[in-house]
């Protein structure tokens, strides 16, 4: 059963994201920061990590960049709900040693579902 973390501040998001996942069959865990995403990460091993881009502290991308030194086979997902951060999050993504997903939210369960799959696919 594949792993997903699902890293968000705003707690309703972050669980309803991962109540997604379950009910299509995969374990997914919920975090609600980035200090605790890579505690959790560390112990949970996730294949992969959904991760919001802006919360409060380290940000989205912080996080990336740690889950990408210390998991370097976890697949990677960002959520943004701010238009003008596409840019920025392109552009620090394209610097990564593999290919970041980035949707914007809301995002439709059958999109994110259908990004996670090409995802984890690509790591096979």
């Amino acid at each position: 059963m594949k792993r997903i973390l699902v890293v968000d501040d705003d707690r309703l998001v972050a669980d309803t994201l991962a109540l997604i996942f379950v009910k299509s069959g995969f374990e997914a865990r919920t975090a609600y920061s980035a200090d605790q995403a890579l505690e959790s990460a560390r112990i949970f091993h996730p294949n992969l990590l959904l991760c919001d881009v802006t919360m409060p502290g380290r940000d989205g991308l912080a996080l990336v960049c740690d889950v990408t030194r210390e998991l370097p086979s976890c697949r990677i997902i960002v959520l943004t709900g701010f238009y003008s951060n596409l840019k920025s999050v392109r552009e620090q993504s394209s610097k990564l040693a593999r290919p970041v997903g980035i949707l914007t939210k809301p995002c439709q369960p059958a999109d994110l579902l259908r990004e996670a799959t090409s995802m984890l696919a690509a790591a096979s």
